[in-house]
């Protein structure tokens, strides 16, 4: 709910404060006082449009701070969180407009686009009256309204998802079917490329075993040539290693004396003549068994090279081969039959436009059975507003050619015939300002209980009625205020003796300046101006009386 409203150099208020509570706020004054500055300023703070005459002359800028309570509010919350603007349970709007025209936005201190400010304000406040913010004018009003009272909120959610689901898949579908030619050209090619790597058939490591095998292959020759090289030296060779070491252990044999020291050394030649001799049958053996294998090694070679090819084909590395395999695959299968095929996405769309229809379908009975309750509701409301002609009308409009739209199969419009027999025509076409508010009065009591908008504004609702109406109309603001937050400019001493709170506005001249002027009455303060509305600036015992009176009854009928 609005909690503060601080207005400085606007209009001719230089600096107004003022402290809100829930329930029903009155504002009065004489005629000319600026009682509007109030509801034009928070139409400001709402996103409301802005030029350099709002700005106090004299002063560089206006400024205007309206503080909100959002603990109760939780689709304020909601949005304050999701643009990380969230302070709490406070929520901040601001508005500067300089004296050249300009304005400036910001929402708990945070700089922002105007857009935000509308879109905010629309969820904490609802102005009912001429000016630009008047929401019942708006189809997507009667549409929130009517499914708020019909209570299907998560009706309209799934019908919502349903659609985007289903709209989604049409226009992957539409897509698709446009770049038909270009999406064939491309499976084809998917097809070739899959084939070509199907052929090759690369497994995760192959090539590096078959480099380390071409390696040993393509060097056979010079394996060959040096083992039988390292044979003779061994064994064959005159000079061979075993020919040398039997004449050095022939030399120590031929010693004239025994020297015990060189037994060791006798006994490592004898044990390395024999290594050398197997060491030299293992070579021989090697090079006698040993063939070349130059098939294979074409073998390996020409598989290798595939490889390369490969690789270069695509641009990418030999190692890269494998991945590249199962992308490829994957896109062929989601291209070709699987999911995203032309025949697939035609049977999705009829499946999910029959979950839309059926959810739409009940959508559409519930708001039927709404609007019927709330005509008549508001049709009652409206007699008792000395309305008794106008006929309400809640409209459901099918789409054209029943359209899947994400609100549903039809549009939702309120219409109102002034008179009997006359056709019914939208609310814009029919109703005057003062009409307008009290049919806003009408349909806001009859939706109160559902309804989400915590803070209501009613401007012009008692023109041109007086009596009996004006108390009517004084008793359902006070009980819509008993449900939420209701601020209303009124000129009816019946209606400002219901409120729970008065603000009275005055203007005064100083130094040729003008100056407006809000204060908070007391009860003393109501009393005395209910007394000026009924009976103008000579007020007399009996008008004092009967506004005590009036006054008296206005708080003690109701809680």
């Amino acid at each position: 709910m609005l909690t503060q409203l601080t207005v400085s150099n606007y209009a001719i208020a230089e600096r107004v404060e003022l402290q809100f509570s829930k329930g029903m706020t009155a504002l009065t004054g004489e005629t000319g006082a600026g009682k509007s500055i109030v509801l034009d300023a928070l139409g400001l703070a709402m996103g409301g449009r802005a030029d350099a005459g709002a700005v106090r002359h004299g002063a560089k800028r206006a400024d205007i701070t309206a503080t909100f309570d959002v603990s109760d509010i939780p689709e304020a919350s909601n949005w304050l969180a999701e643009h990380e603007l969230d302070d709490e349970n406070d929520c901040i709007l601001r508005r500067a407009i300089s004296k050249d025209g300009r304005s400036r936005a910001y929402i708990n201190g945070q700089p922002c686009p105007l857009n935000h400010l509308k879109e905010l304000g629309g969820v904490l406040m609802d102005i009912h009256s001429q000016h630009q913010h008047q929401s019942l004018l708006r189809k997507e009003t009667h549409r929130k309204l009517v499914d708020e009272f019909a209570g299907v909120e998560t009706l309209t959610t799934d019908t919502r998802e349903a659609w985007k689901t289903w709209n989604q898949i049409r226009q992957r579908l539409t897509e698709r079917q446009q770049n038909a030619d270009e999406a064939e050209a491309k499976l084809q090619l998917l097809r070739y490329q899959v084939e070509e790597l199907d052929r090759l058939a690369l497994e995760d490591g192959e090539q590096a075993q078959l480099e380390q095998e071409q390696a040993q292959l393509s060097q056979a020759d010079t394996v060959l040539h040096n083992s039988h090289q390292a044979a003779l030296l061994c064994t064959e060779d005159e000079t061979s290693a075993a020919d040398l070491v039997r004449q050095a252990l022939q030399q120590l044999e031929q010693l004239p004396v025994d020297v015990p020291t060189l037994a060791d050394t006798i006994q490592m030649l004898n044990e390395a003549q024999i290594q050398i001799s197997e060491a030299g049958d293992n070579l021989r053996h090697f090079v006698e068994d040993y063939e070349a294998d130059p098939a294979r090694l074409a073998e390996v070679e020409e598989r290798l090279s595939a490889i390369y090819q490969m690789a270069r084909k695509h641009r990418i590395t030999p190692e890269e081969l494998p991945e590249l395999h199962q992308r490829l695959s994957a896109e062929l299968a989601e291209l070709d039959g699987g999911e995203g095929s032309l025949e697939q996405l035609e049977a999705e769309l009829i499946s999910h436009r029959g979950r839309f229809d059926e959810l739409a379908g009940e959508l559409s009975e519930a708001r039927a059975k709404a609007a019927a309750e709330l005509d008549q509701r508001v049709a009652a409301e409206l007699a008792q507003l000395s309305m008794p002609n106008m006929q309400f009308i809640t409209h459901l409009n099918r789409n054209k050619g029943e359209e899947p739209a994400p609100h549903g199969l039809e549009e939702i419009e309120f219409l109102v015939s002034a008179n009997p027999g006359q056709p019914a025509r939208p609310l814009a076409k029919v109703a005057s300002g003062g009409e307008l508010s009290r049919i806003s009065l009408a349909i806001q009591v009859v939706v109160a209980q559902t309804s989400t908008t915590p803070t209501l504004i009613f401007d012009e609702v008692d023109v041109g009625i007086g009596g009996g109406t004006a108390e009517v109309v004084g008793r359902l603001l006070r009980t819509l205020g008993s449900n939420g937050q209701v601020l209303c400019v009124t000129h009816l001493p019946q209606v400002a003796a219901q409120c729970h709170q008065h603000l009275f506005v005055s203007k005064f001249t100083e130094q040729d300046a003008t100056f407006s002027k809000i204060e908070t009455l007391d009860d003393q303060g109501r009393i005395s101006e209910v007394a000026r509305m009924l009976g103008g600036v000579d007020m007399t015992e009996h008008t004092i009386a009967h506004a005590r009176e009036m006054f008296s009854k206005g708080q003690a009928t109701h809680h």
